[in-house]
């Protein structure tokens, strides 16, 4: 049985693959739950602040179909604004972060981060003591979902971060736990 975030998680995976709506009593049979819990779900996606529509003939995405990659990055918590900076301004949207964390497993969460204006106001959180990067509990390594417009744009930010010494290689053991 699966968690409530991995839930949602696939629900938002399931999602972003279909050509067409899903219905809640679809999504609640892929993930083992009702289509209550669906709806239920589906409220905190929004709250987390993706775009989900309601139709009649189920729920979408309303967002454009972008290229989407996995990085996994290295650096210190100094150089958190410098990664995120490189990633929007060649055209990337750095949806999330997440780390593999030995003990305590895969521990994600939501960015969104798209320009700028959205770097300064993760680093002010940052500077404020909101909180702290979850790379800190991993010695630096974590992983960005990024999307893009294109592949190609995705290439571009791929060399960056290498070029930066940012990219990190993913291991055999890690594309199993990712």
């Amino acid at each position: 049985m699966m968690s409530g975030a991995e839930r949602r998680k696939k629900i938002l995976e399931m999602m972003r693959e279909a050509s067409a709506p899903l219905s809640g009593g679809a999504l609640g049979k892929a993930t083992g739950v009702s289509r209550q819990v669906v709806v239920q779900d589906i409220a905190l996606l929004r709250t987390e602040g993706h775009p989900i529509l309601a139709t009649a003939r189920g729920y979408i995405l309303d967002q454009p179909k972008h290229a989407v990659r996995r990085f996994k990055t290295h650096h210190a918590t100094e150089r958190t604004e410098e990664e995120l900076t490189l990633i929007v301004d060649l055209g990337g949207c750095v949806l999330d972060v997440m780390v593999n964390h030995r003990v305590y497993g895969k521990i994600s969460a939501p960015l969104n981060i798209k320009n700028r204006r959205d770097v300064q106001h993760f680093m002010e959180n940052l500077r404020t003591g909101k909180s702290t990067p979850l790379l800190n509990v991993t010695s630096g390594y974590h992983f960005h979902n990024v999307s893009a417009d294109s592949e190609e744009i995705l290439d571009e930010i791929e060399a960056a971060l290498k070029e930066h010494n940012f990219l990190s290689e993913i291991f055999p053991y890690e594309i199993e736990a990712i």
